[in-house]
């Protein structure tokens, strides 16, 4: 948990600390203090010494010199804790290594694009949008031909549209929707965001003129020719209640069904919703809450119902019947929900614009930046060269192995000197596998094509996490918090708190030489807890009556005689630390007796004895000992580092920190 807290500390201020300037060379970075020759420079000691202060931070002499006692003090820990490698242990560097990837994901984003997807997003739900679309079916994943042959029929049908054609009778003829031999292609109204994969086809309608026809537009589905008829302002969400009136089996029971909901609707005029939506409902669900059935946008209900509920003008209103294919409807508006301001909605939508396939487009152009600022070049004779060595019955199996033969040919490079191989290529193929068996049966170009540019994408994001500390001294310094906070918590856990629990001679011989008279019990009472196993009123007072007088041992030897009848807990309680007995705060006092019918027990309290205030011995002060315990050790390594390492401060660089004197 203590590392978990570290993490999520540098997270929050991880933006905050991306404003601060910094210097860019050491020469305007001068050294404050040193611990065993390891430099602290100023630009560390500043950003720290703010992040933690916060607005307390007024750069006084006093504060600074606190500050920096704290500071030299986790700093001689930290070079402790490298003297012992704890920062060479494989499961400090795989922890070390997790943190950095997730903060690296906050920098391999190309914030300026997902910035501008939220906004569009934001600007497309504004409106809702009503479009028909032919639809031809090609898979995501299908290859060269089959894609391009739907491609082909799209832009057939789109080109016979424009020389003049039915859009409706092509869909009708053409459109692999099923629904287009019913509605002829048409969607209807739809708003954003679109679902998943097909963000083209919201960008696409979003975007045309109505009567205008746009390009065809691929989705994962496949290739769409659409038509946009109107845009109207966004119907939001609507909270409703209903009264359902089910059709009947023939045609004279739904007409009795529907002089019904006649009826019913009449009823709500005069008496009270909740009353007649149990009178008249044949929704059982939803008559059993007031007919209530929540908030909806559009396309979640049947088109007529939608109408109808978005048509009442205020909150209260009822409609008359409104027909569906289920039976008939009374809908009474609860609530309307208009599209909130976009920076209330930023959140939200900035998750579902990164769990949207749209953020593809943030990505490619993350990795073209990458690319081109890290003069990027790629090797595609070697590529052809090495594609031509596969054979496909075997490339695209479980029978494929990487060949060691060609594992130093370069296929990419960063830079002058970071080269990645065909080696490096062939180890993502082999954690690939299930793509590149998943090509068998496509050409194996195809195949290779596709891996390669995964493989591309993910060597691009490899080179920029291993630029990030130079690129952004902000991830520099969080990374470096991240390593000595975790350094700080393996050593002090081994030289302090692991000791201060374990050490039980070593805090026993501490608490009776520092701590015997600290922790005092305030004023107490010994109370006898008694449960009567009956509610019988004369045998209850009758134990009243003995216990008053009697010590516990004879009360039990009097009324425990052939069975168990009376059972007694002796308990200790501070003064104000149990209600009961705030007033009979004396010895020989009872409360009250309780009876249980349920049970059939009773049960009173007695105060037996009243201690006075006197000191807590080591098991009663446990905890309190073995933090003080830990103080006192923390204390004591501290000034055993002291004496191994050196600590130099430069003063006069300290005092050109010094602000408020």
């Amino acid at each position: 948990m203590v590392k978990q807290f570290l993490v999520s500390t540098c997270l929050l201020l991880l933006f905050a600390a991306a404003g601060t300037a910094q210097p860019d060379t050491y020469h305007d970075d001068p050294i404050l203090f040193t611990v065993n020759n390891t430099p602290v420079r100023v630009s560390e000691f500043q950003q720290i010494y703010s992040k933690t202060n916060q607005q307390k931070a007024d750069y006084s002499d006093a504060s600074l010199r606190e500050y920096l006692d704290l500071y030299v003090k986790f700093k001689l820990k930290v070079q402790k804790a490298r003297d012992m490698r704890l920062d060479t242990a494989l499961a400090f560097r795989s922890e070390l290594d997790g943190y950095r990837r997730q903060l690296a994901a906050s920098y391999l984003v190309d914030k300026e694009v997902t910035e501008k997807l939220i906004r569009e997003a934001y600007e497309h739900s504004k409106q809702d949008v009503d479009i028909s679309h032919i639809f031809i079916a090609c898979d995501r994943n299908a290859d060269a031909a089959d894609t391009l042959r739907a491609y082909n029929r799209a832009l057939a049908l789109l080109q016979a549209i424009q020389q003049g054609g039915s859009y409706e009778q092509l869909a009708r003829d053409s459109s692999e929707d099923k629904s287009a031999k019913e509605n002829s292609g048409r969607l209807g109204f739809v708003t954003a965001m679109l679902p998943d994969g097909y963000y083209n086809l919201e960008k696409a309608a979003y975007s045309a003129k109505p009567g205008l026809i746009p390009k065809v537009v691929r989705t994962f589905a496949g290739y769409h020719v659409v038509y946009v008829h109107a845009f109207r302002p966004a119907r939001g969400e609507m909270e409703v209640a209903q009264i359902l009136i089910r059709k009947g089996e023939n045609e004279e029971e739904t007409a009795k069904k529907r002089m019904l909901a006649d009826s019913a609707y009449q009823s709500v005029q005069r008496r009270d919703w909740a009353d007649a939506c149990t009178r008249y409902s044949e929704d059982k669900v939803s008559a059993a809450k007031a007919g209530y059935i929540g908030h909806f946008g559009i396309n979640r209900y049947q088109r007529t119902f939608e109408d109808a509920a978005f048509a009442l003008e205020k909150d209260g209103d009822i409609s008359k019947p409104v027909e569906t294919t289920i039976g008939w409807h009374i809908i009474k508006r609860l609530s309307k929900r208009e599209l909130a301001p976009f920076e209330d909605m930023r959140r939200a939508l900035t998750e579902r614009v990164k769990r949207d396939s749209r953020s593809e487009v943030a990505k490619r152009s993350m990795i073209a930046r990458i690319q081109k600022e890290g003069n990027f070049k790629d090797y595609p004779q070697n590529l052809q060269v090495w594609t031509a060595q596969q054979t496909d019955s075997i490339f695209h199996t479980f029978k494929w192995k990487p060949n060691p033969d060609n594992a130093k040919t370069p296929l990419a490079q960063y830079g002058k000197d970071k080269i990645f191989t065909v080696g490096d290529f062939e180890e993502f193929l082999v954690r690939a596998s299930r793509d590149r068996m998943r090509g068998l049966g496509h050409p194996i170009q195809e195949t290779v094509s596709k891996l390669y540019q995964d493989w591309s994408d993910e060597v691009a994001i490899q080179y920029e996490e291993s630029q990030l500390d130079k690129k952004y001294p902000e991830f520099k310094f969080l990374m470096r918090e991240y390593e000595e906070g975790m350094l700080l918590f393996d050593a002090a856990k081994l030289e302090v708190w692991d000791r201060a629990n374990t050490d039980s001679t070593g805090l026993e011989q501490y608490f009776n030489q520092n701590l015997k008279n600290k922790y005092i019990w305030e004023e107490r009472a010994v109370v006898s807890l008694y449960t009567l196993k009956s509610d019988d009123p004369e045998l209850l007072a009758k134990v009243r009556e003995f216990a008053a007088k009697k010590s516990p041992e004879d009360v039990l030897k009097k009324f425990n005689k052939k069975e168990e009848v009376l059972v007694r807990l002796e308990k200790t309680y501070e003064k104000g630390k149990n209600k009961d007995l705030n007033d009979i705060w004396s010895a020989g006092s009872m409360t009250a007796a309780k009876t249980d019918a349920g049970t059939k027990t009773a049960t009173f309290s007695k105060v037996e004895q009243i201690l006075a205030p006197s000191p807590k011995g080591l098991s009663d002060a446990r905890g309190y000992a073995v933090a003080d315990y830990q103080d006192y050790l923390e204390k004591q390594w501290v000034d055993k580092l002291r004496a191994q390492y050196s600590v130099k401060v430069d003063e006069e660089i300290l005092g050109t920190l010094i602000r408020n004197k």
